[in-house]
């Protein structure tokens, strides 16, 4: 990936092996993660942010309990079942970012229902 330019790498797992690897060559590391436990492990292999995926199987009161013992300056970023009617409660329980997709967009989907739907979630950000 660093050989295209990338530089950032989100995976949907803990690997450490990938974490180490993606960190040794100087890029930045968001693997996914469910439990306390491989978010630190991900932590202790390099991971400069993590992924709480999938977080429609997880709720605020969970990701709220985990940055409890997590370090505060690793940011969480919350993917799956991101709705902006729930970002609110993500953000309060210390959610420092989302991942959007099929909330965002469904294939075929018309230009404009896209974009009406972004707006919503911007709109909810901002609140």
């Amino acid at each position: 990936m660093k050989e295209a330019d990338g530089r950032l790498i989100v995976a949907p797992n803990t690997n450490v092996e990938v974490i180490t690897a993606v960190v040794d060559a100087g890029m930045v590391c968001a693997p996914g993660v469910f439990t306390p436990s491989e978010a630190l492990a991900a932590i202790a292999a390099g991971a400069h942010a993590l992924k709480l995926f999938p977080a429609e199987a997880a709720s605020p009161a969970v990701l709220k309990a985990q940055r409890a013992v997590l370090p505060r300056d690793i940011p969480i970023i919350v993917v799956g079942g991101v709705t902006p009617d729930n970002i609110a409660s993500w953000s309060e329980a210390g959610a420092a970012g989302f991942g959007l997709g099929g909330g965002l967009y469904k294939p075929g989907q018309d230009p404009q229902v896209t974009l009406e739907t972004a707006r919503r979630y911007v709109a909810a950000v901002r609140r």
